[in-house]
């Protein structure tokens, strides 16, 4: 009888042992069939070469379209008045500042009385020389008195000349007293005062033409046959604020150090638009190739910018970027995964490095 009861033993230990082989499979399998029924469905992009539309950008200087530097035109007065100030917008003509013209008056005022006197003087010598007129060879006078009166007559008169000459030289001085503007436009610049000089190499005022200021970008020379004028421009003041532009000039010059051309756009006049401020500039009106990606799927965390790469067995990676320019929905990588690289279309979803997911075209 115990010879009997072995096998059934063993056989019994052999099923046993197969049934928790099976039961150890099944367990383990199990995890992975759990992670693969609840992966979440993403759309994936791929990293390629596109065209960036607007996407060539610079920035640079807000400079007057056209603009004077005004001194005044005579030296040794003191400034007796200052009518305008920075800011202020004046016409063509309009005085700016004035100069004390007492002495000049004075001078005026002596130049004239001298004039009168030569003047007289200049119509006795006309009327001597009348005189003598149809006498010569006649032996009333001799030929030498003659003569004396009418070089008379014609050296007075000179002299007449002379002095009227002098009189409209402190005229013209005494208009130049007044500092008028040469064109109508905005003050952009003031450095007199009361009290002061004339004289000097400092300009006393700086007026934009018409109040127009423009940007004036700095532009890789590879980029510059990209650019046309007329094209237009969304320039971005240091506030953030936005303002159409368009291109006025592109330079036919390009800096031999810094290999940068300047390109000219011309704004609308507007108070937040100040001369000597920055700005920066996009070129909507241009395409650019390079690698990117559309726009939502760069995240921004604690740790900069990054994309969800599909990667191995679709578990999501984290791959630093850095982000160029924008343009069309897209976005430039500068720097990052290669060419070809699968990511997330949408950076934003609740994904961690390692999640599994299941991939799709986006629709």
């Amino acid at each position: 009888m115990t010879i009997s009861r072995l096998p059934i033993v063993m056989v019994l230990t052999i099923a046993a042992a197969g049934g928790l082989a099976g039961c150890d499979k099944k367990s383990a399998d199990a995890p992975q069939a759990q992670s693969q029924s609840q992966a979440r469905a993403v759309s994936v992009v791929t990293i390629e070469a596109r065209d960036i539309e607007g996407g060539l950008a610079a920035s640079g200087a807000l400079i007057p379209r056209e603009d004077t530097a005004i001194f005044p035109q005579i030296n040794g007065y003191r400034v007796a008045e200052v009518l305008v100030d920075e800011g202020m917008t004046v016409k063509a003509g309009q005085p700016l500042a004035r100069l004390d013209d007492t002495l000049l008056r004075a001078q005026l005022a002596q130049q004239t009385a001298i004039a009168v006197q030569q003047s007289v003087a200049a119509d006795r010598a006309d009327a001597e020389a009348a005189r003598v007129k149809g006498l010569d060879a006649k032996g009333i006078l001799s030929q030498e008195q003659i003569d004396t009166r009418r070089y008379a007559a014609q050296s007075a008169r000179a002299q007449a000349a002379a002095q009227a000459a002098a009189v409209n030289d402190v005229k013209t001085r005494e208009g130049l007293m007044t500092i008028r503007a040469p064109y109508a436009g905005l003050v952009i610049e003031r450095n007199v005062r009361p009290g002061d000089l004339s004289g000097g190499t400092n300009p006393w005022f700086r007026i934009a033409k018409n109040s127009q200021v423009e940007l004036a970008a700095d532009v890789g020379e590879d980029a510059l046959d990209k650019i046309k004028v007329g094209a237009p421009v969304l320039v971005t003041l240091a506030d953030g604020a936005k303002v159409q532009g368009s291109v006025r000039l592109v330079s036919p010059r390009v800096d031999a150090g810094t290999k940068l051309g300047r390109v000219k756009i011309s704004l609308p006049v507007r108070s937040d638009i100040r001369a000597g401020g920055f700005a920066s500039a996009s070129f909507t009106g241009s395409t650019r190739s390079a690698l990117a990606v559309p726009e939502p799927a760069v995240r921004y965390d604690a740790d900069g910018a990054a994309v969800m790469v599909v990667g191995a067995g679709d578990k999501v990676i984290r791959a630093p970027v850095t982000t160029g320019q924008r343009g069309g929905g897209y976005v430039e990588l500068i720097t990052g995964p290669p060419a070809g690289s699968r990511v997330v279309q949408k950076a934003g979803t609740m994904l961690v490095p390692g999640d599994v997911v299941r991939p799709a075209n986006p629709s």
